[in-house]
């Protein structure tokens, strides 16, 4: 059976298999994904409105993808307070947010009751807004730097108000690619430990994979199949994001930069590969508006929110530092031939813009 045939009878593909996906061309890549896609969605494109908060830039770690890093190449060190992280979130939530994204580096001279006080203020006062927050890596690094067991951090994000955890510091599952990009940090295993024992507490979370930079495509295929295997397990993951690499202001040299099409055929090889995800995020604060609304075309149903506020992919040189207007990402994907569907944090539809 050749493998166009295989992809369009809804058999699973190997590595080999998956690999082969990118010698398709382009168009072939995207109709099939797009069949799928369609299968799923039809024309409905989701979002969110949500507010990106980032509480410190204080690291312990040392990534040389990140342009972030208040110890690396940006030199302006901060740490929020409660009240100003509580201040925030008021001033979001009165603007219309209905989720805050809230990602921090590893910072070491903030305890654990920072991060956790942090949340249980926000649910205090805002009982209903949802919480998406600790990434495996932040999991890990308060497990290893206040001796802290797995099981005991994620115990404390719930009994603290956390609702989801977002998909960060998965970055390429491969460990020689690891060691290279982010030694010392979160291994593939202990990401995927973590997100199963979330998981198995009855909580979801999203699912990355920053790619552009030094990996091979086998290495993206090897990522897919991982996440695809854990959720065959736990049923945990609601969407994987695809996320392209900001190649400004880091420490990360000779990549191997996608081009358009390259990331294209990645987002095409995502909903091909990860049958059991049911959402493909295009997330358009690193793919750029124009390509996340391309991608909707090549299998994408997702093109993450309005985000108000970023600093993590903008310091590497993302235009995300600002957001998004409602009306304007409203009018884009109504422009491009979809059906905005406004959601909440776990997918449920909470408006259609027919």
């Amino acid at each position: 059976m050749d493998l166009i045939t295989k992809v369009r009878k809804r058999e699973r593909l190997t590595q080999q298999e998956g690999e082969a996906l990118y010698d398709l061309d382009l168009y072939t890549l995207g109709e099939l994904a797009d069949e799928i896609r369609r299968e799923k969605f039809g024309k409905k494109s989701y979002f969110n409105i949500n507010r990106h908060i980032n509480p410190t830039n204080v690291c312990a770690d040392v990534c040389k993808f990140c342009a972030y890093s208040a110890t690396r190449k940006n030199p302006h060190q901060y740490t929020l307070t409660h009240e100003q992280i509580l201040d925030i979130a008021t001033k979001s939530i009165a603007n219309g947010a209905k989720e805050l994204h809230i990602v921090s580096a590893h910072n070491p001279k903030d305890g654990v009751e920072w991060y956790m006080g942090a949340f249980r203020k926000i649910r205090a006062k805002h009982p209903d807004v949802h919480i998406k927050s600790m990434t495996a890596a932040e999991v890990d690094f308060l497990s290893r730097e206040y001796g802290h067991s797995y099981d005991e951090v994620l115990d404390m994000m719930i009994e603290n108000g956390v609702d989801s955890m977002p998909g960060g510091g998965a970055e390429i599952f491969d460990e020689e690619v690891r060691e290279y990009l982010c030694k010392g940090k979160v291994t593939s295993d202990q990401w995927l430990e973590i997100h199963e024992k979330w998981h198995n507490k009855g909580k979801e979370s999203n699912a990355t994979m920053l790619f552009g930079h030094v990996e091979t495509r086998a290495h993206r295929i090897d990522h897919m199949l991982r996440l695809r295997a854990l959720q065959d397990k736990t049923g945990g993951f609601n969407a994987f994001i695809p996320l392209v690499y900001q190649k400004e202001n880091n420490y990360l040299k000779n990549c191997n930069f996608p081009s358009g099409q390259e990331v294209l055929k990645t987002y095409s090889i995502a909903r091909i590969l990860l049958d059991n995800i049911p959402n493909i995020k295009a997330y358009w604060a690193t793919s750029t508006i124009n390509l996340a609304l391309i991608a909707q075309e090549f299998g994408a149903n997702d093109l993450d929110g309005t985000i108000e506020k970023e600093a993590i992919q903008s310091a590497a040189g993302a235009k995300s530092a600002n957001g998004m207007e409602l009306d304007d990402f409203i009018a884009l994907i109504k422009n491009s031939g979809f059906t905005p569907v406004e959601r909440d944090s776990l997918y449920n539809e909470l408006r259609v813009y027919a």
